[in-house]
């Protein structure tokens, strides 16, 4: 287990009210909230985020979430039809905003995205896709500790 760098909350307070301010409204832009879990639970995978994966693993839990499709995010291509078609749309574009590794969006994926969401849809799924993979940086850089395993510690 690693152990934490930071205290970013204490350290940086206005940072993390930003951060917050930005969640919240990215949060409140309306997009379908399975949706929501399931792209703040994608990126966090591939960011390798164990605190936000863990948060975000039990809030979609709590919310109803399947365990099989909680399971096979990470092979959601492969899943055949356990995910909708905006579902997955909302995952492709998850990873490429993610990834970035070309430097850009590929248009194909964008415009996918784009034929299941309106625009202001689009513009809160970016929202989330933007804000989680803010979380999951902050989050890996300083190494927080997943809430669960700071309970099984104690």
């Amino acid at each position: 287990m690693t152990t934490r760098r930071m205290n970013i909350w204490q350290t940086a307070p206005q940072l993390m009210k930003g951060m917050s301010g930005f969640q919240q409204a990215a949060s409140a832009a309306g997009l379908d909230p399975v949706v929501a879990e399931l792209v703040k639970i994608r990126a966090s995978q591939i960011n390798r985020c164990a605190f936000c994966l863990d948060m975000h693993v039990a809030e979609a839990r709590e919310k109803g979430e399947r365990q099989l499709r909680i399971d096979l995010l990470a092979s959601w291509e492969e899943a055949g039809g356990l995910f909708t078609e905006r579902e997955r749309a909302a995952l492709a574009l998850t990873e490429a905003v993610t990834e970035l590794t070309d430097g850009f969006v590929p248009d194909e994926v964008y415009a996918r995205a784009a034929a299941h969401f309106g625009e202001a849809e689009m513009a809160a799924l970016l929202g989330q896709i933007v804000a989680i993979n803010a979380w999951n940086r902050f989050n890996v850089a300083i190494r927080e500790t997943p809430k669960s395993l700071e309970a099984s510690a104690s």
